[in-house]
């Protein structure tokens, strides 16, 4: 039941955001009491932070889910194809909720995982230049934090949304265009090949769909 109330409300929390998230919402697709919530969380932060290790632990499995026959550049294009898919119509408020109420737990989570998650990115930038995909010259570190600054903005702001496009055109048309500039001729012969095998989000099979926010 610890993990049906966890997963519950991880969906929730993205759908109404944490202020808006009531234990009403919590309880009612599970049929449970308010009761049964406390006995597992003493309280709405406790639930929240481990909402959090849940939604950057998905975040962080295609790491661990990848194939040793997958390419360098087609693990790349899909952890961030999986990431602006998710998040791009999460609630603002979830985001602004999080930043503005509870920016300690913000900053604990994000450094925790953040560490994480920015070491198998650059292991993975690395193997790449050694694949001869990237180019030799890029810091890795820098590199991860231009397309976390873009994935940012077109998730957790309303920046592109003006431009009344689709997230995967957006997708294809900031994130996808840095990754092909970090990367060698081979790279690119890469990168082209994997596109033509993509289709807009919610159409892809073959990626793992980490959380619904129905």
């Amino acid at each position: 039941m610890k993990e049906e109330i966890l997963h519950t409300a991880l969906s929730q929390f993205l759908k109404f955001g944490i202020r808006g998230m009531s234990i009403k919402r919590l309880i009612e697709p599970l049929g449970i009491s308010t009761k049964t919530v406390y006995k597992y969380y003493k309280s709405k932060e406790e639930l929240l932070e481990e909402v959090l290790h849940l939604l950057y632990a998905q975040q962080y499995k295609i790491f661990e889910t990848r194939t040793a026959d997958q390419s360098t550049i087609s693990l790349l294009f899909d952890i961030w194809y999986l990431a602006v898919e998710r998040d791009y119509n999460v609630n603002d408020l979830f985001y602004w909720d999080l930043h503005y109420y509870y920016p300690k737990l913000e900053r604990n989570i994000e450094k925790a995982v953040g560490a994480k998650f920015g070491q198998q990115f650059q292991i993975l930038l690395l193997k790449g230049v050694n694949d001869g995909v990237f180019y030799a010259g890029i810091q890795p570190a820098v590199a991860m934090e231009s397309i976390y600054i873009l994935y940012n903005a077109i998730a957790r702001t309303e920046q592109f949304k003006k431009f009344g496009a689709s997230p995967y055109d957006v997708f294809l048309n900031t994130i996808v265009p840095y990754i092909r500039g970090i990367c060698t001729p081979k790279g690119i012969l890469e990168l082209e090949e994997h596109l033509r095998s993509v289709k807009p989000f919610g159409e892809q099979e073959g990626l793992d769909k980490i959380t619904s926010f129905s």
